[in-house]
Parts: C-alpha cells; sequence; structure tokens
C-alpha cells in the first residue's frame, strides 16, 4: 500500500536514543549544512507550508526531529553542521549524536545528503558523505535549490558535485526545487521502493 504523504505529522524531536520514537517504523534521515534547506524540501515533499519549521537563524535545530508519515514511516531531520558560531562543545556534541544515531539506529533505512547546487560541496559534506557510505549501501545526494542557477550552470554545477563526493554508477544524484516540483516526485519514489527494498540505482540528473 503506498504511503499518503500528505497525511504527516511532526512527533518528536530528540538529543538521546531514548527519546527516540518506539514504534519500530522504518527511519530516512535527511543530513546536510545548516542552510541546505532540509526543511524546506521536507515540507515540499509533504506539501505542507510549515510542518518543519523552517530557521531564519542557521545552525538553530540542535535536535533531531522525527515527523510521522501516514504511520508507515518517519522522515528524519537531523541537526545541520557548519554553522561557525557553535562553540567546540556543541559541535563535539553534535558529532556524538549524529555518530550514534547512524551507526546504531536498526530502523534507520537510509540517510540523504542534501548539498546547495549553487556550491562545492564542502569538506565537512564530504565527510558526511563518507559516513554515509560506512553505513548504507550506497549514497544519495539531494541538490537544492535548482531554481537558483542559471540553464547553462545545471550541468556543470551537478558534475562538480557528483565530482567531489566521488559518486558512482550505485550512487542517486536528484537535483531539487522547492519553487517547483523538480524533484519532488523523485523522492517520493525513492522513499517508497526503500520501504520495500525496491529501490535500485538510477541517476535522476537533468
Amino acid at each position: 500500500m503506498n504511503i499518503n504523504f500528505q497525511n504527516a505529522k511532526f512527533e518528536k524531536s530528540a538529543v538521546s536514543k531514548d527519546q527516540y520514537p518506539t514504534t519500530g517504523l522504518f527511519e530516512f534521515a535527511f543530513a546536510g549544512r545548516s542552510n541546505v534547506g532540509k526543511s524546506s524540501m521536507i515540507n515540499k515533499v509533504l506539501n505542507r507550508k510549515s510542518l518543519a519549521r523552517v530557521s531564519g537563524t542557521p545552525g538553530k535545530t540542535i535536535t533531531i526531529n522525527f515527523y510521522n508519515i501516514d504511520d508507515k514511516i518517519y522522515m528524519v531531520d537531523l541537526p545541520g553542521y557548519g554553522y561557525a558560531k557553535r562553540s567546540k562543545e556543541e559541535i563535539a556534541k553534535w558529532g556524538a549524536m549524529m555518530e550514534d544515531y547512524l551507526a546504531n539506529r536498526k530502523e534507520l533505512v537510509q540517510t540523504i545528503l542534501l548539498v546547495d547546487s549553487r556550491h562545492t560541496p564542502t569538506a565537512q559534506d564530504v565527510q558526511m558523505a563518507e559516513w554515509i557510505r560506512h553505513y548504507h549501501d550506497r549514497l544519495i545526494v539531494i541538490a537544492t535549490k535548482m531554481d537558483k542557477l542559471k540553464k547553462r550552470e545545471i550541468e556543470e554545477r551537478l558534475d562538480d558535485i557528483a565530482n567531489t563526493l566521488e559518486l558512482t554508477e550505485d550512487d542517486i544524484l536528484v537535483p531539487f526545487s522547492t519553487q517547483d516540483d523538480e524533484g519532488k516526485m523523485t523522492v517520493i519514489d525513492m522513499l517508497e521502493m526503500m520501504r520495500v527494498g525496491e529501490l535500485v540505482p538510477y541517476d535522476e540528473r537533468v
């Protein structure tokens, strides 16, 4: 039975594993820099304006936020990284929380990396990609803010992302824009297929 992505609700925020949901539903986590647009992407996929809170202050979200989708899966918004004003203690806490979640959360099916299509992935993006490769069979990358690019820039920017993150033929790169429906159905289809174990490698490059 297909997932109704419009039947979605915020379930809880967590800072430690004892606060995670206990329903046993599969989880799909989204990681990226603080200003990459994770909350906006989640809202777009769910056809909601403000279910996932979009902060005007980069780095404000320091919790793991769980969104229940149709009582079938969770979309999980991970805390953003790369915010310069965080203290060393906060950065260390973020790293420990992320590594514990990625390494030990048995409900986690796939972590998906979001990068800003306008810029070369940062060293932290590369590190997150390496984490994801360590814990999952493939790397899935969503290139956000595609509407900010000129048409002549698109191929060059996607090539740069693919090369910097060393994407292979088994990996997936999805161009995404919150200003139109670009990438929305691809993300929905991927989550549907991963839930039932039917996702095959493909490249959604334009």
